[in-house]
């Protein structure tokens, strides 16, 4: 090592026993500061390896150098790498999965500007990168384009500050997050408990940050080529095709997404059939035939681009008709592509019998899809990927020193007294329906009286009231009452009986669970058969804005009941909404609150009222 001569930056692929012994030496005495270590044997092998790694961040800590790696591929970047010219920035946290990554873009037509591969990440994580992007973003020269895979989240608030802040900037970001299985079954004492999981915490950061999720290499890549084009302003597609069966598979896989292919102006259409030959179809897909000729395909595109206002994209399908050259017509693509303001999608099929032309198409700096429907699935996830939540969720309606009142004057961990939740949900402006709690069966008669029958009656202790007999439903007199209250107590773990105004509606539920780094994952859908069996529910991070909590209703597959449906009247979504945000910002200052159902909430068209729940914390 003696030999070595006086370095900025150290590039170590030697067994990883030696690499602390590199670092120290080269950090003391060659005046190094910064390394990339490719080597694997560390912390993602052996304890032993793990102890390797501390040693090789104290080390560069002491001398304020910066480390990239171990068990990664180092760096790429324009100037760093002289192949990399243009294209996306790609963050990866393997190195091996980077390479896959790589091959799979460049394959589509994908370019690179830079690629940073961080393996274990132990100094500088993704987050780090994300944040230099962020902070020495240039917009006349940098990517607006940013890739990444992921293995670990370790500062989901720097994820999101840096990736809200550069899609501000007009960058778009995917990203593929690994590890979302959990092996084994979970114990959980709440709906919520059962359903959220950290993976759900994902999905919802993600959401909250505008980052579109993918969940293979070949997604994020095809993702990535979609980002590269301009963004569409709409749903509304047109398949310009010379094959017939890939336009109809593309209609249905983008109708069943959610997007349109909409019907096309049928006297407009009697124009464009005119310069086409006979048999061709104009209805979208419009399909010019086999026959057809790059002529045609350009009158096609025209005819999107500058006459059908209701047209927001235009996907071109071509393979090899076997009639006419691809060249031409691949020639006639490229130049409308270059032109044209509305997004053109290229699916170019036939990578094996037109591999040459493709290839030539792709040198010219254009992207291909060669397959339909894997095109399909891009744009939808790129479609219902919502733009970034604003920072300031927080309502002004909770109050906020109740909430820490009653929160600091728990004293024991686990599910709260009735009282206690009561109180939270009026502290955080959360309607609620009367009740009364006792053991003593004298005073609940006192307060049915007061309040007014029917009442429901609920046992206090069990978790799982229904599961025990502890509930009964249109209690209309003293005497019912008094029997069901002496019944309810003698059910084990019994402590009191809860009485409650019984109020009718639809049943909606609210749900949050805590995920450790992430926050509190708030979840929403309706109630009963919904939430246990169907898991028709939405999540988010909190705090939640309203735009957020609106797009979490509205995404429910059960949404139309909310609308109103078959003669109903809706629901009162409007103070729905306000619910979620209100416990979004309550559990935002209460991060003891480590699990909780309100369910159901009783819904009408002009009230949604919190019938029970349930708050586990751990102080």
């Amino acid at each position: 090592m003696k030999d070595l001569p006086n370095a900025d930056l150290a590039i170590l692929v030697v067994a990883a026993k030696y690499c602390p012994e590199y670092v120290d030496y080269l950090t003391e005495h060659k005046g190094v500061r910064a390394f990339i270590i490719i080597s694997a044997g560390f912390g993602e092998e052996t304890h032993e390896g793990a102890l390797l790694e501390q040693h090789i961040l104290d080390t560069c800590e002491k001398y304020g150098a910066a480390l990239i790696g171990p068990n990664c591929i180092g760096l790429l970047t324009t100037n760093h790498h002289s192949v990399f010219t243009k294209g996306a920035d790609f963050i990866s946290g393997s190195g091996a999965t980077a390479v896959f990554i790589i091959d799979s873009g460049v394959s589509k037509g994908l370019q690179f500007n830079s690629v940073w591969s961080i393996g274990n990440g132990k100094q500088i994580g993704i987050e780090d990168v994300l944040e230099y992007m962020d902070e020495h973003f240039d917009p006349e020269h940098d990517s607006k384009v940013k890739l990444l895979y992921i293995e670990n989240i370790s500062h989901p608030e720097r994820l999101l500050k840096h990736a809200r802040s550069l899609i501000s900037k007009g960058c778009r970001i995917a990203a593929v997050k690994s590890g979302s299985s959990e092996s084994g079954s979970r114990a959980a004492s709440s709906h919520t408990g059962a359903i959220a999981s950290s993976d759900t915490a994902v999905d919802a950061l993600f959401r909250k940050a505008g980052i579109v999720r993918c969940y293979s290499r070949d997604q994020l890549t095809t993702i990535g080529c979609v980002l590269t084009l301009p963004e569409m302003t709409g749903k509304n597609v047109a398949i310009v095709t010379h094959a017939g069966g890939p336009g109809v598979m593309l209609t249905d896989a983008l109708s069943k997404g959610g997007m349109n292919v909409p019907l096309l102006d049928a006297k407009i259409g009697e124009e464009l059939k005119a310069q086409l030959y006979p048999g061709s179809s104009v209805a979208n897909p419009i399909d010019f035939l086999a026959t057809g000729t790059p002529e045609h395909l350009g009158i096609c595109i025209d005819f999107c681009e500058k006459r059908y206002d209701n047209v927001d994209a235009i996907v071109v399908i071509f393979g090899t008709p076997g009639l006419v050259p691809c060249d031409d017509a691949y020639a006639v693509l490229h130049e409308k592509m270059l032109t044209c303001k509305k997004p053109i999608f290229p699916v170019l099929p036939c990578l094996n019998i037109a591999g040459r032309e493709v290839k030539e198409f792709i040198d010219k700096g254009h992207v291909n899809f060669a397959d339909e429907v894997a095109l399909a699935e891009a744009l939808i996830r790129v479609s219902n990927t919502p733009k970034p939540a604003t920072a300031d969720n927080l309502c002004p309606e909770v109050d906020v020193k109740a909430v820490r009142a009653i929160i600091d004057g728990i004293k024991e961990d686990g599910y709260i007294a009735p009282d206690d939740v009561r109180a939270l949900l009026q502290a955080a402006a959360i309607p609620v329906v009367p009740e009364k709690v006792s053991a003593n069966r004298d005073e609940l008669v006192a307060a049915a009286r007061e309040m007014g029958y029917p009442i429901v009656v609920k046992v206090v202790g069990p978790v799982h009231k229904s599961d025990v007999g502890g509930v009964t439903l249109n209690v209309k007199d003293d005497a019912q009452l008094e029997a069901e209250f002496d019944r309810m107590m003698q059910i084990p773990d019994a402590t009191a009986v809860m009485i409650q105004k019984m109020i009718s509606g639809t049943e909606l539920f609210i749900g949050a669970k805590f995920e450790p780094t992430f926050g509190h994952n708030v979840l929403c859908g309706l109630g009963g058969i919904f939430v246990e069996v169907l898991k028709d529910v939405q999540f988010g991070l909190a705090p939640l804005s309203q735009p957020e909590a609106e797009h979490m209703v509205r995404s429910l597959k059960g949404y139309k009941i909310i609308q109103g449906t078959r003669g109903k009247q809706g629901l009162d979504e409007a103070t729905y909404v306000k619910i979620i945000c209100r416990l979004s910002t309550m559990l935002h200052y209460a991060p003891e609150i480590k699990e909780m159902d309100i369910n159901p909430l009783l819904a009408g068209p002009d009230h949604v009222t919190a019938v029970d729940a349930r708050i586990r914390v751990e102080k």
